[in-house]
């Protein structure tokens, strides 16, 4: 999430797919594949949001000899839908931006050949969702959350769970996203459900949309269009635990307080993963760059350009970060097999109740 103009898809989140069980080709996690030779350029697809700083890979370079060429893929859904479509015979060695989201879809469609990284030592165990067969790797985690802004909710009062949400006074103030089009809208979807459960989040939506809540295509849209901070009248927005950082740091003038607040209950956990592409002929050089993405050069650059966690707990979060960013003790979560297996049923029942 860089200016939060960037967040768009990062923690947003988004969510590219990934997995692969062990084939012929792609062997033990761990097996030897040779060592890497200096000279070979390879592909690292990501999505959109992707972004570092000058120079960060060619430390890479610099380390292994290997070149790295960047391919965007458009948006986490389409880079999805373009490694299941080109399976086996991929337009990249790794795939980097698989979030919970989606990896079930990437896992059913062995889209990776299995690798077990030495600096997963450093990654907590809650982080790696493939634990065991190691198809992906994670590289940074996030938080979607509702935001709002603090001096224009209504009554003074600021919003503290989501059952405040549903109250029509807040729920005429809020604009979220189209789960459908948008992954921060998808990720607030998937809150609702893990708070209410199969039996109580449609109620719940029923009660957002009587009360008025305002949906629009994606993230851009409902924060520098509707959401105060782009000059709208709706005070509460579906956005990141690390906003307020970026309202801090993209400040006009210099602030010392965030004009954001989140609230901590209403949070999704996004992971994102890196995988090696099954069909990659580049194997040890690929393996040397899931490396790299977990070393301290990479992880630190994380944060203040996707405004997200690194996965590598050894590396410290910029001050900044560690000021302003929500801490969300206790994310919602689903399990990526229960998301996949519901994510049809839950868009399309979400679309009739409040859209019609």
């Amino acid at each position: 999430m860089k200016s939060l103009r960037f967040l768009l898809p990062v923690l947003a989140v988004f969510a590219l797919v990934a997995a692969a069980c062990g084939d012929d080709d792609g062997g033990d996690a761990s097996a030897d594949v040779g060592e890497v030779t200096a000279g070979t350029t390879i592909r690292l697809v990501t999505h959109d949001s992707f972004v570092l700083s000058e120079g960060t890979l060619e430390a890479f370079t610099t380390e292994t000899g290997v070149e790295v060429e960047l391919i965007s893929g458009g948006d986490a859904g389409e880079v999805v839908a373009r490694a299941i479509v080109t399976a086996g015979e991929p337009e990249a060695d790794v795939l980097f931006g698989i979030d919970n989201t989606f990896l079930q879809r990437g896992l059913d469609a062995d889209l990776f050949i299995p690798y077990e990284s030495p600096t997963l030592a450093d990654v907590p165990d809650e982080l790696e969702l493939d634990s065991g067969e190691f198809r992906v790797t994670p590289i940074d985690f996030g938080d979607v959350c509702v935001n709002y802004w603090a001096e224009a909710v209504p009554g003074g009062t600021v919003p503290a769970s989501l059952d405040d949400l549903a109250d029509p006074a807040f729920a005429s103030s809020f604009v979220t996203q189209d789960p459908e089009a948008s992954s921060p809208g998808f990720a607030f979807l998937l809150a609702t459900i893990a708070t209410y459960g199969e039996d109580g989040w449609e109620d719940y939506w029923q009660q957002l949309a009587a009360g008025g809540v305002t949906v629009t295509t994606g993230w851009s849209d409902a924060y520098y269009g509707e959401f105060t901070a782009g000059g709208g009248e709706k005070s509460i927005v579906t956005s990141y635990a690390s906003s307020p950082v970026a309202e801090v740091l993209f400040s006009e003038t210099p602030i010392d307080t965030p004009p954001t607040g989140v609230v901590t209950d209403s949070c999704f956990r996004q992971i994102e993963f890196a995988g090696i592409l099954d069909g990659t002929e580049h194997q040890a050089e690929a393996q040397a760059l899931i490396d790299f993405m977990l070393s301290p050069t990479f992880q630190a650059d994380i944060p203040l350009n996707m405004f997200v966690a690194p996965a590598n707990s050894e590396v410290e979060l910029p001050e900044v970060f560690v000021a302003h960013a929500a801490d969300v003790e206790q994310p919602l979560t689903l399990s990526p097999a229960e998301i996949e297996e519901n994510r049809a049923a839950w868009t399309e029942r979400w679309r009739e109740i409040v859209l019609g």
